[in-house]
């Protein structure tokens, strides 16, 4: 079956425009595929729960026996990088139901402590 040639030039019209709505859409119209969302939803929940657990890390550094002593350490330590090790060894980053330190929780706990400290 033939296609009239008034209808060409209406298909190749209604292609070309859903490639430009596609393009559009995709580089600035903020939409992203189903893989891309999941990536961003694990990397913001993963945010929301070291943020809701700093005050828990903060708590343990606090009721920490030796806390008085372990603070002082942490206060002299100079790179964000070893005040993160002490975290995670000193066992502050590491939640009751955990089996290891959290990474993320202990840079953010030991930046917290940090600037209480004043360093």
């Amino acid at each position: 079956m033939p296609i009239s040639q008034n209808v060409k030039p209406a298909l190749w019209g209604a292609v070309g425009g859903a490639i430009a709505a596609i393009i559009v859409g995709f580089v600035w119209g903020g939409w992203v595929t189903g893989g891309t969302a999941e990536k961003m939803a694990v990397t913001r929940s993963s945010a929301a729960v070291v943020e809701a657990l700093v005050p828990a890390c903060v708590a343990l550094s606090v009721s920490d026996p030796a806390g008085p002593a372990k603070l002082e350490q942490l206060a002299a330590l100079k790179s964000s990088w070893e005040r993160t090790d002490f975290v995670m060894k000193a066992g502050w980053a590491t939640m009751p139901t955990a089996k290891e330190p959290n990474r993320k929780l202990a840079e953010a706990c030991a930046e917290l402590i940090a600037k209480a400290a004043g360093t």
